[in-house]
């Protein structure tokens, strides 16, 4: 930010390795935690994260078996799954397209009491205990670790068991609350910095693929908004059961989850924080779809028939 208040660069913050090893002893701290109260047969407010619902995993295998990735049907999912996934994808230079749709097919952390795991950190303990001034999920455990471990009066209190799902359900909903205000702000701080700059180009990547348009967020910035269908190429679109990717039937015309490609910003709503773009160039050529549009079939939409 300048000394009025406003955007004056975005860039990538720097990961170093440096930061890479504190997240390791954050991570071993965490699970120490959870295990001294496991120990101690304290109740523990667990940072739980289920492996993704098996819809979730039959439409990811399809999108994979698309591009050539292959995920065996009735495979159990692990980390290490996905692992192999990734690696194949960054052999066949798919990574980026790969990595989002593995992304989209995660289920959502939240707080609780009951031991169900971490599977993307693939822990079978875990909990918060690093952040108690910011995260009361984290208080919670240090309080329990004061009476487990006879450090104060400041412990849990009596019976505190019987609150932790009620508990659990709140600040699940807090951190969900608190994420969606983060967006809000961050997406109108951007939209404001690129305001001024309607008609330039801009590449970006597909990050939603809808009946109504494709999501874009721009290479540049990280701004993101909507192309929406009427500004693709004249055609009549289906998207795959997968949600994954769009085709146009006249032309075969293919937009992917993770693709990127060049947009042109039309409008800009710093109020809204909502950005429109009109397509330029990109996605993939496809055969053409031998099948004839009838009528208004389930999953198409298309731009208002144009005068030829």
């Amino acid at each position: 930010f300048n000394g009025a208040g406003r955007i004056s660069t975005i860039a990538l913050r720097e990961r170093l390795d440096s930061h890479r090893l504190i997240e390791e002893f954050m991570i071993a701290a965490n699970v120490a935690a959870a295990k001294t109260l496991e120990d101690k047969h304290l109740p523990v407010m667990y940072r739980i994260h289920e492996p993704p619902a098996l819809e979730k995993v039959e439409a990811l295998g399809q999108a994979l078996n698309g591009l050539g990735i292959k995920l065996a049907k009735g495979v159990k999912i692990s980390p290490k799954t996905f692992a192999s996934v990734l690696r194949q994808a960054e052999d066949a230079d798919k990574g980026a397209l790969v990595s989002e749709i593995i992304l989209r097919s995660q289920s959502q952390a939240v707080y609780g009491p009951a031991k169900l795991g971490h599977f993307g950190l693939a822990l079978r303990s875990y909990c918060h205990f690093t952040s108690p001034i910011r995260r009361y999920s984290d208080l919670l455990v240090h309080r329990a670790l004061i009476s487990a471990l006879g450090l104060g009066t400041d412990g849990l209190g009596r019976d505190p068991g019987s609150t932790f799902e009620e508990i659990g359900e709140e600040i699940s909903a807090t951190e969900r609350r608190a994420m969606a205000v983060e967006r809000e702000v961050r997406d109108r701080l951007v939209v404001a910095y690129v305001a001024d700059r309607v008609g330039a180009t801009f590449d970006g990547q597909i990050t939603g693929v809808t009946r109504f348009g494709l999501f874009i967020r721009l290479n540049e910035t990280g701004a993101e908004g909507l192309l929406p269908i009427r500004m693709l190429p004249d055609d009549w679109y289906e998207v795959d059961e997968s949600g994954f990717s769009m085709t146009g039937e006249r032309t075969g015309l293919r937009f992917r989850l993770g693709e990127i490609i060049t947009v042109e910003l039309a409008e800009a709503e710093p109020i809204t924080g909502s950005l429109s773009f009109r397509f330029v160039e990109g996605g993939t050529k496809t055969p053409k779809q031998s099948r004839q549009r009838k009528g208004t079939p389930k999953g198409r939409r298309g731009p208002p028939k144009r005068r030829r």
